[in-house]
């Protein structure tokens, strides 16, 4: 499972940065795998939020371009979500996911809350 970290309580324009390390399973193979956040809201769908391909293209919800920013770390197997002047509606639990050929993988989420 992969785990996700960064999340916490910050007021309307504040900033956090989300964090997701890949599980055992697949460090090993992490680099082919595309990347992304999605986030879920009480009440509402999951949605997607940003994605990262293999090969870095990227693309983004129209409610967070330009405020976010995702990015990976082959290196240490992992992938961020810089997280800029956030607003209520961005308070969330917000789910990194994997895929590849396929096989998918989901984290256990972390809770994102934006107070006005």
């Amino acid at each position: 499972q992969l785990q996700a970290s960064g999340g916490g309580l910050v007021q309307a324009g504040g900033s956090l940065r989300l964090s997701c390390a890949a599980p055992r399973t697949i460090t090993s193979v992490f680099n082919p795998f595309n990347m992304a956040w999605y986030r879920q809201a009480p009440g509402k769908q999951r949605e997607l939020v940003a994605r990262i391909t293999s090969d870095r293209q990227t693309n983004y919800a129209d409610s967070v371009q330009g405020r976010f920013t995702i990015s990976r770390d082959n290196a240490n197997k992992r992938v961020y979500l810089q997280m800029h002047n956030l607003k209520p509606e961005d308070t969330a639990v917000y789910f990194c996911y994997a895929e590849r050929l396929g096989n998918v993988y989901w984290g256990q989420g972390t809770q994102v809350t934006v107070s006005s």
